[in-house]
C-alpha cells in the first residue's frame, strides 16, 4: 500500500528497533496501552507480545480494515481495541473508560510532535509514561540540550524525559530524510502545580520569556511581571542578566508560584 505522504507515513520495519521501543515502555502483563498511529501494526504486534492491552488510534481509513483483518483473533478476544480518528481529536478520557492508568507508545509523525506532547501532558486525564519515536533533532532539544526551549520546559515541567537511542532513517520504509530517536517521558503528572491558575501561569511566562530568545529574560517578563520585574525575578532565583534558555525548570515553577497581585 502506498504511503500517505500528508499523513508522514514511514513505518518502521526493523525487529531490534520495534523491541527496543516496546522494551522502553517496561509494560506489565495487561497493561493499557495508549498507540498513536499503528500503521501496518508491526509495533501493535510487539505491544501485544509484551502482553499489553492495545488501544489503537489510526487516522488513515485505508489502513484499519487491513488491520482489522491482521488482527481479528486479538480484537475478538478484547486485547486489541482499533479505533478510527485522527489522535489530536480523540477524547483521551476514553482511556479511562477503557480501564484507568494507561501508557503511550507511539511513531509519530514528525508534523504533530509538539500538538501530541501537548494534549497528552496537559490532559485531564494523562498517562504515567510514554514512548515516542520522534525526530532525532527534537528528542535531542527535549532531553539533551544544554539550552532550554518552550519545547523542553513544557516537556519537562510534566515528566522526565529521557532519550534511550537513536533510530537511523533506514529501518523505515520509506526511510525519511533524517533520523529518529526514542524518547521516554517518565513519571508523568502534575506535581510541580499546585493550582489551575499556576499551571496557566506557568506557560504564560513561559511564552513571553521565549517570545524574543536574543533579549533579556527581564525584558521579555516585564508587561507580565509589571515594575517590580526585578525584585520578583530576583525572589524565584533567577539573575538579572539570565536569558530564558539559561534558566532550569525549578525557576520557572519557582517563579509561576510568586503571588503577583502586591507587586505589579
Amino acid at each position: 500500500m502506498e504511503k500517505k505522504k500528508s499523513l508522514g507515513q514511514h513505518f518502521l520495519n526493523s525487529v531490534h528497533y520495534l523491541a527496543k521501543i516496546a522494551d522502553s515502555a517496561e509494560l506489565a502483563a495487561y497493561e493499557l496501552v495508549l498507540e498513536v498511529g499503528p500503521g501496518d501494526g508491526a509495533l501493535t504486534r510487539e505491544l501485544l507480545l509484551h502482553k499489553a492491552r492495545v488501544v489503537a488510534v489510526e487516522k488513515d481509513l485505508r489502513l484499519v480494515p487491513v488491520l482489522q483483518k491482521t488482527f481479528a483473533k486479538e480484537i475478538a478476544d478484547g486485547s486489541l481495541t482499533l479505533i478510527e480518528a485522527d489522535i489530536l481529536k480523540f477524547d483521551i478520557s476514553n482511556c479511562a473508560a477503557l480501564g484507568g492508568s494507561y501508557k503511550v507508545v507511539a511513531n509519530i509523525p514528525y508534523y504533530i510532535t509538539g500538538a501530541l506532547l501537548k494534549k497528552l501532558l496537559t490532559s485531564a486525564h494523562q498517562p504515567t509514561q510514554t514512548v515516542l519515536l520522534l525526530q532525532k533533532e527534537v528528542a535531542e532539544r527535549i532531553a539533551r540540550s544544554k539550552k532550554e526551549s518552550i519545547l523542553s520546559i513544557s516537556v519537562k515541567v510534566y515528566g522526565d524525559p529521557t532519550y534511550v537511542c537513536t533510530v537511523p532513517s533506514g529501518a523505515f520504509a520509506p526511510p525519511p530524510d533524517v533520523d529518529s530517536a526514542v524518547l521516554v517521558i517518565k513519571n508523568i503528572s502534575r506535581k510541580h502545580f499546585s493550582t489551575a491558575k499556576q499551571e496557566e501561569r506557568f506557560f504564560a511566562l513561559v511564552r513571553a520569556g521565549f517570545a524574543q530568545k536574543r533579549k533579556l529574560l527581564a525584558r521579555n517578563l516585564e508587561p507580565l511581571l509589571g515594575k517590580n520585574y526585578s525584585n520578583i525575578l530576583k525572589k524565584a532565583g533567577i539573575v538579572s542578566n539570565a536569558r530564558a534558555e539559561d534558566v532550569p525548570l525549578v525557576r520557572w515553577v519557582e517563579l509561576s508560584s510568586i503571588d503577583l497581585s502586591g507587586d505589579a
